[in-house]
């Protein structure tokens, strides 16, 4: 019995030796083994990340007073704070919020310096972009914590504090459910899509009938075409149904447009059949097609803008981040979601997706012709 035991434990560690040298020899599994999570710990420190350390913000001053310089030279002390925008007229609060190039903005009336001095109480409006609710709540804590350091600075004979007033645009309440639904509608999408288009060559190449359709009368052209099509429409209708359930499930209003929220994703889709299908082309089998695709995808979402800002990240990634569809993806959907942005409004959103598109297919086409097995 004994010997039994030994023998089946010895063929067992001799199954477990195989498949570690089968892996460890193998100089592309050494690489995958290492350089991934190297990279995926990298983006995870860097980008995943809720600290605000680069907030940005305007300034509408009507006041022009002593108190209002003070409270401004505090908030751009912190270094977390830099404004990059001066405002003259209230009309002009919109342009820089729905363009997504202040975070908040901090607006003193003009009575604020008078009131102070009557001893009445002076209102400070904070005005939120609540497209990113977790982003806009810690930006509100950190000017309230500000505002309170500022109160408590004040000497005893001193007028009543500054009293913070908030608005939230887009998302009044700052639901976390506003945020993070819109941004699902284009990240879930991707997923399954980029893994069906990674899989279908791949496929086709492990069961030995990929050899028997390029000496069909189809062209490599309209083969890829055949195999994009189905990703594409599949990859429509599951941000339609994520779109519904956004919409009638968690009830979060829908203030745009559906044929344009669905002209931007279909552009999306393309742009990421191109990469799946480029995936797909490279790779021998479907584990290699599922490996790489896993890969790719972790860096994808993670540097996108869904649960950390990109204004947030370093400068390097931030660059990183205009290669990467899903960052405008998400961008497009929640600008016309939340904000009700037309297409005019967001056609710079469009561009990546067409140029993503315009380099992976054409490298699919060729990859198809070209590529040895």
């Amino acid at each position: 019995m004994l010997a039994a035991f030994m023998d089946g434990l010895r063929r067992l560690l001799n199954l477990c030796r195989k498949e570690f040298l089968a892996v460890v020899q193998d100089p592309a599994s050494r690489v995958v083994l290492v350089v991934p999570v190297i990279l995926q710990s990298l983006l995870f420190g860097y980008g995943a990340t809720f600290d605000l350390t680069n907030v940005p913000y305007a300034v509408l001053d009507q006041s022009r007073g002593e108190a209002s310089m003070r409270l401004l030279a505090r908030l751009d002390g912190t270094g977390a704070f830099h404004r990059v925008a001066t405002l003259q007229a209230p009309r002009q609060i919109a342009q820089v919020v729905d363009a997504g190039d202040a975070l908040l903005v901090l607006h003193f009336p003009a009575d604020f310096e008078s009131r102070l001095a009557a001893g009445q109480a002076a209102p400070l409006q904070l005005i939120l972009d609540g497209r990113n609710s977790t982003t806009a709540g810690n930006a509100a804590a950190q000017v309230r914590a500000i505002v309170a350091d500022f109160n408590a600075g004040l000497p005893g004979a001193a007028p009543p504090p500054v009293s913070v007033v908030s608005r939230a645009w887009f998302n009044p309440n700052l639901e976390t459910r506003w945020n993070i639904m819109p941004g699902l509608i284009a990240s879930l999408s991707m997923l399954q899509v980029m893994m069906l288009s990674a899989l279908s060559v791949a496929r086709e190449r492990e069961q030995g009938t990929f050899d028997q359709l390029l000496v069909t009368p189809c062209t490599p052209g309209m083969i890829m075409v055949g195999k994009a099509l189905p990703s594409m429409a599949i990859g429509l209708l599951q941000s339609t149904l994520i779109l519904l359930v956004t919409r009638f499930w968690f009830h979060v209003p829908m203030a745009g447009s559906a044929p344009a929220l669905l002209l931007g994703l279909l552009l999306f889709t393309l742009a990421v059949v191109g990469m799946g299908l480029s995936i797909s082309a490279l790779s021998a089998n479907m584990q290699q097609a599922m490996l790489y695709t896993f890969v790719l995808l972790m860096p994808l979402v993670l540097l996108s803008g869904l649960a950390t800002p990109v204004h947030n990240m370093p400068q390097a990634f931030q660059i990183a981040t205009y290669v990467n569809p899903l960052r405008f993806a998400i961008d497009l959907v929640r600008r016309v979601y939340l904000e009700g942005a037309t297409l005019t409004q967001v056609w710079q959103d469009l561009l990546p997706f067409l140029g993503v598109a315009a380099i992976t297919l054409p490298l699919a086409g060729w990859l198809f012709r070209n590529r040895l097995v």
